[in-house]
């Protein structure tokens, strides 16, 4: 793997389906300095506090056949609406000119996710992704691994 570049004033995402923390480059290039600038955090709720209703059924309208409808994994609807939010935020933060660039860092889980809600600026702002879930390291040892 190529060393990361990462340009002054640029913005890491370091994020799951839970945590996200949107790191700022105030070093250059040849030596970046990687401070917090926010951090946006989706409480988890128990599968029971999510939903409570039992799974639907569909009755045919022929005959008398029926079948369940399959169970909703509220934890993956939630994860998704948290890294929509995340994906609006980076959108905002792009089109008004916070940030010009973008590294994004994740799980492949929540990078596959989070990318068809990615805008158009976002894309064109994104130097990167890195496929790791680092999002509960600290600073300092992120900084390390994008520079590996």
């Amino acid at each position: 793997m190529t060393k990361m570049k990462i340009g002054t004033g640029d913005w890491i995402v370091v994020c799951d389906g839970r945590k996200a923390l949107i790191l700022e480059n105030l070093g250059d290039r040849m030596f970046p300095n990687l401070h917090t600038k926010e951090v946006h955090e989706h409480p988890v709720q128990s599968t029971h506090a999510q939903g409570t209703d039992a799974p639907g059924k569909v009755y045919q309208s022929m005959g008398g056949a029926h079948s369940s409808v399959e169970q909703t994994d509220w934890h993956d609807e939630s994860e998704r609406a948290f890294l929509k939010m995340l994906a609006d935020r980076l959108n905002v933060a792009v089109t008004t000119g916070e940030t010009t660039g973008l590294t994004m860092v994740a799980s492949p889980r929540a990078l596959g996710m989070i990318r068809s809600d990615y805008s158009a600026a976002v894309k064109k702002a994104l130097h990167g992704e890195l496929h790791k879930d680092l999002v509960r390291m600290p600073v300092h040892e992120i900084e390390k691994q994008l520079l590996a």
